[in-house]
């Protein structure tokens, strides 16, 4: 599956800073989509791909705190970098309480507005494969049997077969089948990664 280049979307009222930093971004090899305000950029739509948003802060009718929290709704939403033009310390522990991955102050050095947004391009990456590896591990738990899914919730409490078999009504041999068969649909050779992999599966809500 070819994925798309990582694109920049700047959201600022500035009309000169958008240009300037749009043509910073082209320069470094980024694609970039600039609004002029966070309704405009709402209005596009979500966006799927790799990349991030550099956000001001003020900005007329929804500012930036606002988009941040209506993204913050969306299943796969962009890191985001807020740019403001001045220092507002409670302004900036808002927006990073609330997920933002930087806060600068304009104006901003190139240097320090590129390694911000390869940070959050990096952020961005680690997430989509994260979420990719639970959803292939979704996938295989969805695999088991009902018989199965009960052996896997017994095992990975560190059971043993004997114990298992008491409690399921079920002779060994037939737990001992059914544990070979789990471990083969999740494909892991132990116990322990069976258990790493019914953690992930909690944290995301299996």
């Amino acid at each position: 599956m070819n994925v798309p280049p990582p694109t920049v979307y700047v959201v600022d009222d500035d009309d000169s800073f958008r240009q300037a930093v749009s043509r910073l971004l082209r320069a470094s090899g980024y694609q970039v989509e600039t609004y002029p305000s966070a309704g405009d950029f709402l209005f596009r739509g979500p966006r799927y791909g790799p990349g991030c948003l550099l956000l001001d802060v003020k900005m007329p009718g929804p500012d930036g705190l606002d988009l941040q929290s209506a993204l913050g709704t969306e299943q796969h939403s962009l890191p985001v970098i807020f740019v403001s033009g001045r220092s507002d310390i409670p302004i900036a522990v808002r927006a990073l309480k609330a997920g933002a991955v930087d806060f600068l102050t304009k104006p901003v050095r190139h240097q320090v507005l590129l390694a911000a947004i390869e940070h959050a391009i990096a952020v961005d990456a680690k997430t989509r494969s994260c979420r990719e590896r639970l959803k292939v591990l979704r996938s295989r738990y969805e695999s088991l049997t009902p018989r199965e899914n009960q052996v896997f919730a017994q095992v990975v409490t560190g059971k043993l077969n004997k114990q298992i078999a008491l409690d399921l009504c079920a002779s060994e041999r037939t737990i001992k089948a059914h544990r070979a068969q789990v471990m083969e649909k999740m494909q892991v050779q132990s116990v322990a990664e069976l258990v790493r992999i019914a953690d992930q599966l909690l944290v995301m809500g299996q």
